[in-house]
């Protein structure tokens, strides 16, 4: 068990593997990602996503550049899941940037297999990304081999050599994020104060984890008070974050309907999918309804919110749902990334390069 130690808000954890955090790492401070705006409808009526675009920023959660005329994305995400969208869709614009990694005389010359398929998804993760940062005024992030996520020194390495190829295309490190999977509050607390410039909660994840399982405290305790184990989890993050006077930003993910967006208003990101936004965008709203689009987070809240001695506590927030949901969320990640290797070897050298 590791020995812990709280102080002004803060958990010191020693003799502990390296957290994994679902977090993502900047190199250099960059403006934030521009709001997505619907069109009013005309002088009087906006729509829906027009409101809550006055409270948070509204990523779109898609890759299908069909998509982008009617929700223009802020940022993209590079990872080894949308290297198997690419591949299966050979006429996508970012094929040849597959082909181009593949064709890497470096990564070719390499003896050892692992190795040599190594470099080639390190080389399409970058080319990829570099294509998304031409694509996007935001920044993209890139996802980290999940393998690597209980070794720190390994962790570092892998941006290290990724930053090397994305200077190599002239991407600069302010456009760029690394991101590491997992979930829970004690890992975004420690996050936060490791610096991390945006930590992000999978908000229907742990309402799924509690409709099939019990015996998590923290999941549980937020049942008990009425309120959606997911919410709360980015709920509290915020004020962590806020309360303390930490720099980093927060977004949420795994956004199942517009009832999770409305009570999230507030977070500095919400990936929505195309689903919730058209129905935002569909949705008017005019200034004298009754229904009001409320903040629901905010900085002057979160110097007001009180953290128990539980709360912060290490043994306290790695309940069972954490535990369980970080072991599975990096399992999807490893097998994901083994999927693309085993692609790659099937497929090396590809045609006509």
């Amino acid at each position: 068990m590791s020995r812990k130690n709280r102080h002004n808000g803060k958990l010191k954890l020693f003799g502990s593997k390296p957290i994994s955090t679902n977090v993502f790492f900047k190199f250099n401070r960059s403006s934030a990602y521009p709001l997505i705006k619907a069109s009013s409808l005309d002088s009087g009526v906006t729509t829906e996503l027009d409101a809550v675009s006055n409270f948070s920023e509204i990523v779109p959660d898609t890759v299908i550049f069909d998509d982008f005329e009617r929700f223009p994305p802020t940022a993209g995400t590079v990872s080894s899941s949308l290297l198997l969208g690419i591949c299966s869709l050979p006429d996508t614009i970012f094929r040849n940037s597959v082909d181009m990694a593949l064709a890497d005389s470096a990564c070719s010359g390499l003896d050892n297999p692992e190795l040599r398929l190594s470099c080639f998804v390190d080389k399409a993760l970058v080319n990829v990304g570099a294509d998304l940062a031409k694509l996007v005024p935001g920044r993209v992030s890139t996802e980290v081999d999940a393998r690597l996520a209980y070794d720190t020194h390994g962790i570092i390495r892998k941006v290290h050599d990724l930053l090397k190829l994305y200077n190599d295309v002239n991407v600069p490190p302010e456009r760029l994020l690394f991101k590491i999977p997992s979930t829970c509050f004690a890992q975004a607390a420690a996050a936060a104060q490791a610096g991390a410039s945006v930590i992000q909660i999978f908000v229907g994840r742990l309402r799924d984890w509690a409709r099939n399982h019990s015996g998590d405290p923290e999941i549980e305790a937020a049942l008990r008070r009425g309120e959606d184990p997911g919410l709360a989890l980015a709920a509290k993050t915020y004020n962590y974050i806020h309360k303390y006077g930490h720099k980093s930003k927060l977004m949420a993910a795994a956004v199942r309907n517009k009832q999770d967006l409305f009570g999230l208003l507030g977070v500095d990101y919400i990936i929505a999918p195309l689903k919730v936004l058209q129905t935002l965008k569909e949705s008017t709203t005019a200034p004298d309804e009754k229904y009001s689009f409320l903040r629901r987070l905010s900085p002057e809240n979160a110097v007001n919110y009180h953290f128990t001695d539980n709360e912060l506590s290490l043994a306290s927030a790695m309940g069972p749902a954490s535990v369980e949901l970080l072991a599975a969320g990096l399992d999807g990640y490893v097998n994901q990334a083994k999927r693309v290797e085993e692609l790659f070897g099937k497929i090396w050298p590809p045609p006509n390069v």
